[in-house]
């Protein structure tokens, strides 16, 4: 794996949409090997949650000054509020099924917008959403070694 490859991991780990649920099958697409691309992954991933619990209460009212910004994180508290109910009643489980679950519109961003919007305290965010993120890893690693054996590929 060339270091461009291992940045390009990162790097889609890292953002929003993508997260690890895309880097992962690109990473192996490339050539990495499954631990090298679970790991970057993850490592990636794991890295903007502190940051945007931090950012988020910190600087929530200094973003939201600029207007597509304000937009962004209406549009990201708008996904996360279809979620609340069900994370409320099952608390920091709920954070941790909200993030596991490998499905667009979940994983490490909305698990730490949630729990910016739930007002939960980072120490007790932070668990579950760095917990659900391993699960994610570990289930979409075992789906892409399982098509790419399904399809007799590597």
């Amino acid at each position: 794996m060339s270091a461009f490859d291992a940045l390009l991991t990162l790097v889609l780990s890292a953002a929003p949409v993508s997260e690890l649920r895309g880097a992962i099958p690109v990473a192996l697409a490339r050539g990495a090997a499954p631990a090298t691309a679970f790991f970057l992954a993850l490592a990636g991933n794991l890295l903007v949650i502190p940051v945007i619990l931090f950012v988020l209460r910190v600087g929530e009212r200094w973003i939201r000054r600029w207007n597509p910004a304000a937009k962004l994180l209406d549009w990201a508290f708008s996904r996360v509020r279809r979620r609340e109910r069900w994370i409320r009643r099952l608390g920091p489980f709920g954070l941790f099924l909200l993030v596991a679950i490998p499905l667009p519109g979940t994983g490490a961003w909305t698990g730490a917008f949630a729990a910016h919007l739930l007002s939960i305290p980072p120490r007790r965010a932070v668990p579950p959403i760095v917990i659900g993120v391993v699960v994610a890893g570990i289930l979409v690693l075992s789906a892409c070694l399982g098509l790419l054996r399904l399809f007799g590929i590597g």
